[in-house]
């Protein structure tokens, strides 16, 4: 049990700064579709359970120490060498929109240039990648406890303080930005965009532990965990919709309007979770490259960091709303070869079950 919580807590760690902190994320994809968000949001919580139980599971079978192996076994050789780029490229994708995330806190809690914000934030990224990056993302990742209490007060402050009429709330949810068509289809965009993401170090997670149900329920845990969370920001920012109108960072809003040492904590949990996830994402893309521990892996990381700060500069809400998107529909094609293993590997243990029965009769 105690390894499939700290699985789960890995999950949780690993996916919450890429597509959960700055509630910018949740907004687009669910509060903007009103009460029907609340829906999307119960769909993704059982795609996280189990997508997550499932990518820990295959991670665990083949004991894997890379993404590749887990995409060429679920999406086969020529496929998987499609996947295997475009995977490599979400990673630098995410890694931007952290960059940019970084400088929209920076402009809204202390009056910051966004380009002064994400400049620092980038700086320090090139020091901790020059440094051992293991023991920097696990310390990082400790602000993770921190940010679901905060997320936890912010919620029942939203849901008691609000007195504003449920039909306005809903109105002025639907006036916010949307990166889906539809409810439905942001809920599944959502999912796909942060496994393509996620997949790298999922695996990974999943090799570190030779028993394959322990890394499974940890991995369904671990989904079930960004579900509430999900769910309590999705709840807090509808009960505000009219209050967070073109907040590039909604959360970190309605913390301050809380308690100014409440705002600062969460600016505190943010940058932390912006920072882990930007590192692990710009870590992984560089040495997918280029060997690591090298003075090449050095230089090259240098660079691609201060490529995509460059990229940064189209800025915070712009980059959510297309790359994202993006991600997510090219995503569909992992959770497609996921439910394709899950529905192979259940057909081969009901072929051996019917054999080992008539052989018992």
């Amino acid at each position: 049990m105690k390894t499939s919580l700290k699985i789960a807590g890995a999950y949780i760690g690993l996916l919450v700064g890429a597509g959960f902190a700055s509630g910018q994320e949740v907004m687009q994809f669910f509060t903007s579709f009103g009460w029907k968000g609340l829906i999307g949001s119960g769909i993704a919580t059982l795609l996280f359970a189990f997508l997550g139980m499932q990518i820990m599971q295959i991670g665990s079978d083949l004991q894997t120490v890379s993404h590749k192996d887990v995409i060429y076994h679920i999406c086969g050789k020529y496929v998987g060498i499609g996947i295997d780029i475009l995977v490599t490229f979400f990673l630098f994708g995410v890694a931007t929109v952290m960059l940019a995330g970084s400088g929209s806190i920076f402009q809204q809690q202390f009056g910051i240039s966004p380009i002064v914000g994400a400049f620092i934030l980038t700086v320090l990224v090139i020091l901790t990648l020059l440094m051992n990056v293991k023991k920097v993302i696990s310390i990082i990742s400790m602000v993770t406890p921190l940010l679901l209490v905060l997320i936890f007060a912010i919620t029942l402050y939203a849901v008691i303080a609000n007195d504003t009429d449920m039909s306005k709330l809903g109105a002025a949810a639907t006036d916010q930005p949307s990166a889906a068509p539809n409810w439905l289809l942001g809920g599944f965009l959502y999912v796909s965009y942060n496994i393509a993401a996620g997949i790298s170090m999922l695996a990974i997670i999943g090799g570190t532990v030779k028993d394959r149900k322990v890394a499974g329920f940890g991995g369904m845990l671990g989904g079930l965990g960004l579900g509430l969370l999900l769910f309590l920001i999705n709840g807090a920012l509808f009960m505000n919709a009219d209050k967070i109108q073109g907040a590039a960072m909604p959360t970190l809003l309605l913390a301050t309007d809380l308690s100014p040492l409440i705002g600062i904590l969460m600016t505190i949990a943010l940058l932390g979770m912006i920072y882990n996830t930007a590192v692990g994402m710009l870590y992984a893309f560089t040495a997918r490259f280029v060997q690591p521990e090298t003075s090449k892996f050095k230089i090259s990381m240098v660079i691609i960091c201060l490529l995509s700060f460059g990229v940064s500069f189209i800025g915070f809400i712009q980059l959510v709303g297309s790359v994202y998107p993006i991600t997510g529909y090219l995503g569909f094609v992992l959770i497609l070869a996921i439910l394709f293993v899950w529905i192979k590997n259940s057909r081969q243990i009901r072929s051996v079950g019917i054999e080992e029965r008539g052989e018992a009769l």
